[in-house]
């Protein structure tokens, strides 16, 4: 039987040698907890496509397809199969505003050495991976 993998990006926004990340509530998936701005690709979706919009979307930004690197891919196992694309970004416009207030608990700027406790744990796996410069993990947490 063939794998059905759900495909998300995830944006690793820096800005003065801090990132950000969101609080998530009200999901039902880890609510109190802090990941990245993020999302699903939608069906016939390009990933650096569905990273813009997911940015415009939650954090009231636009960033610029150039501008955006992969970084990471981890391929992981939950519930289900998720192949998540990790994208670093260092430029962007607009007033960041957490756009979703109802999901969202805050967006707010951390320094890696300064991640909170409560940030999800592939969010921090894939975080250690970029900083050793390792481009892709395989269910290793």
């Amino acid at each position: 039987m063939k794998l059905t993998t759900y495909v998300s990006v995830y944006l690793v926004l820096e800005k003065n040698g801090k990132f950000l990340l969101s609080k998530r509530k009200n999901t039902g998936y880890r609510d109190g907890w802090r990941s990245m701005v993020a999302g699903h690709l939608e069906e016939g979706e390009k990933a650096i496509d569905a990273m813009i919009r997911e940015t415009r979307e939650e954090a009231n930004i636009q960033i610029n397809r150039e501008d955006l690197k992969v970084a990471h891919v981890m391929f992981r196992h939950e519930d289900r199969a998720y192949a998540d694309i990790f994208l670093t970004c260092k430029k962007y416009s607009g007033e960041l505003r957490n756009n979703e207030p109802n999901v969202c608990d805050g967006l707010e700027f951390f320094s890696l050495e300064e991640f909170p406790e409560n940030t999800v744990e592939y969010v921090k796996t894939a975080i250690d991976y970029i900083k050793k410069g390792v481009a892709f993990s395989d269910d290793t947490l």
